[in-house]
């Protein structure tokens, strides 16, 4: 059976995933304005003997899937889901590593949204519910990235309450993101690791995954509208509970 392939677009992720693993790009096409910039990455490709062309504008879009390709698509091999391991837990948590969890997260421009974020703030590792509904790393969520999935390990569990009990038994502090009822916090400074928990974009949490976090957190509004995007409620959360401890 043929490997599933997916298309990364945009000049900065394609770059990023060019830094990362070069090996991996399979086949590259670009218009005539990104070919100037791209020299390194045609002589790596020319070497190993894989294609590279520049192409029209209306045969990008038909590669890409989309007319926001941003000039550049890079063919590249699907990501294999990965489960984490207790002795990946274990050196986590010794590395006292945040980590961010998406329960049910069904967009993929929200899972590329919180992928770039978790990158901005140095969290290494994303974990999704091996659900269905749960958005995965696709050609959307690559591109809204922006590089951020190349800097952060995509895992899938197949339940997220017992992952998260797991999570506590090493040491964490799990806080679950409610859109009402959890205590504000404001620069909360846990003793050791974190991991926030981010519910679905309609639901929120699943109460048995809410019942597994140490505490539940809700951001204060003006109370105008219900909520935030999850994509920015998980910037402003990543900001309070990571960004401000470094």
């Amino acid at each position: 059976m043929k490997p599933k392939e997916l298309t990364i677009c945009g000049l900065t992720a394609v770059r990023a995933r060019f830094a990362r693993d070069p090996a991996s790009i399979q086949r590259l096409f670009f218009d005539q304005a990104t070919s100037r910039q791209i020299g390194a990455m045609c002589k790596a490709l020319a070497q190993a003997k894989k294609v590279y062309r520049c192409v029209a504008p209306p045969e990008l879009e038909k590669i890409a899937g989309s007319v926001h390709h941003g000039g550049i698509v890079a063919v590249v091999a699907a990501p294999v889901p990965r489960s984490p391991r207790p002795v990946d837990l274990k050196a986590w948590a010794a590395q006292r590593m945040p980590v961010l969890v998406l329960d049910r997260i069904g967009n993929a421009h929200n899972l590329g949204a919180l992928a770039r974020t978790a990158a901005f703030f140095g969290v290494k590792h994303l974990v999704i519910a091996d659900s269905p509904v749960a958005a995965r790393p696709n050609d959307a969520a690559y591109r809204v990235a922006e590089g951020g999935l190349e800097q952060v390990a995509v895992w899938t569990v197949p339940a997220l309450p017992e992952f998260l009990t797991e999570l506590r038994a090493n040491g964490y502090t799990v806080i679950g993101a409610a859109t009402r009822g959890g205590r504000p916090e404001t620069a909360f400074k846990p003793g050791g690791p974190v991991a926030l928990v981010l519910g679905n974009e309609e639901h929120g949490l699943d109460p048995k995954v809410a019942a597994a976090c140490t505490r539940l957190v809700t951001i204060p509004g003006a109370a105008t509208v219900e909520s935030l995007n999850v994509s920015v409620a998980g910037a402003v959360l990543l900001w309070e509970l990571i960004g401000r401890r470094d």
